[in-house]
């Protein structure tokens, strides 16, 4: 087992000995985003949960809908190909190389079907996120390269786990992925607690997953929207449980993805049998992963809230991309509930644009952004 990471900023070179860079994990607007974690934050914040309270009463008074974060969700602004080709160019343009890019959008695979009719992206590897209730966590598994004629089969599969959990189902089902010899399985984000049940708890879960089924699983990630402190655990976990890392921008917004693959693999099936067989891995940290992980994250809120004229008619504003129950519990636009977007909206967005002024991004950069602290990840270069 050999794997690598390379700093683009450090190493401008690193990849002009390989042929391609594969971009994996980045979501679309056919990616349903959960806004549970609203509901979840205001337990650890009376202000917040009071202004919901009130919230809900207000709502219920004027319109008979009750505030249901369960089953809220917005999507990410990109179309399909719009994605897609923000990811081609990154690596195109900026490294000169060919590109692969795997779109993994939540228990979904719309994206890469309908772009398998799109001349320019036919050869796009049908994809998903796989959210996976385990135990007290939960664990997002991206499954690349599904048999196409399969693809639509397995989905239903998946999507019934997620709705209800049976740990003998799921090894079941990952001994199916496992044995598609083209399918890479992949555990992103795995130190990310996205259950908020703690981090000991969930690095404890997360253990317990990869001693019963890690067998199943081809590789962990090195996510492009994470911190160095996070990656760094990943890659110790990696160590600890003989598995390589490979990189996912984890991309929802429009900044490409931070975290690339490099390969002399000429198409995905060949890149999948690098990492599957050979165990051999090479992952690029693009310019933007230098950037201080605040900021990024900030940029990624911003570029959600965004408006963008250019799109069709219902996905321009970010109200036409957030969905809530209405009074007879039907999912639709926000901007079918309300007449107007409420002032404090309006002045928390306001807040969060101001951050991404030249002011401030100079003074943020100053304060954290210093290459003796960002680059304190010093990541192993081979094993």
């Amino acid at each position: 087992m050999q794997h690598k990471v390379t700093y683009l900023w450090k190493e401008p070179r690193a990849h002009c000995s390989y042929r391609s860079a594969v971009s994996l994990h980045g979501h679309t607007n056919h990616s349903r985003e959960s806004l549970y974690f609203i509901a979840e934050y205001a337990n650890y914040h009376p202000w917040l949960r009071g202004f919901l309270s009130s919230l809900d009463r207000e709502a219920r008074r004027k319109s008979d809908i009750v505030l249901d974060f369960q089953r809220a969700h917005w999507t990410p602004p990109l179309p399909a190909l719009a994605a897609f080709q923000l990811e081609r160019d990154q690596i195109e343009q900026k490294l000169d190389v060919a590109s692969m890019v795997s779109i993994t959008d939540h228990d979904n695979i719309e994206a890469p079907m309908l772009l398998r009719v799109v001349p320019e992206a036919r050869r796009i590897p049908v994809s998903t996120e796989w959210s996976v209730p385990y135990r007290d966590t939960i664990l997002h598994l991206g499954i690349h390269n599904l048999p196409s004629a399969r693809a639509e089969a397995v989905m239903p599969q998946l999507k019934a786990f997620t709705a209800k959990p049976d740990e003998a189902e799921l090894a079941a089902l990952l001994l199916m992925l496992h044995e598609m010899p083209d399918v890479l399985i992949v555990l992103n984000h795995p130190m990310w607690d996205l259950a908020h049940i703690g981090r000991q708890r969930h690095e404890h879960t997360v253990g317990g997953f990869l001693a019963d089924l890690g067998m199943f699983i081809h590789a962990l990630e090195l996510g492009g929207l994470r911190s160095w402190e996070e990656n760094q655990r990943v890659l110790h976990l990696a160590e600890g449980w003989n598995q390589i890392v490979i990189g996912g921008g984890d991309r929802h917004g429009c900044e490409p993805g931070a975290v690339l693959n490099l390969t002399n693999a000429e198409s995905f099936t060949e890149f999948v049998h690098e990492i599957r067989k050979k165990h051999v891995s090479h992952v690029l940290l693009m310019p933007q992963y230098a950037e201080p992980h605040a900021m990024r994250v900030v940029q990624t809120f911003i570029d959600i809230i965004q408006e963008y004229p250019d799109f069709p008619d219902g996905s321009r504003r970010w109200d036409e991309r957030t969905y809530h129950p209405d009074s007879t519990g039907a999912l639709r636009p926000l901007c079918t509930l309300w007449e107007k977007t409420p002032g404090f909206l309006n002045v928390t967005f306001a807040g969060f644009r101001l951050l991404t002024a030249d002011p401030v991004r100079r003074a943020v950069h100053k304060a954290f952004g210093q290459p003796e602290r960002e680059l304190r990840f010093s990541l192993g270069q081979g094993q």
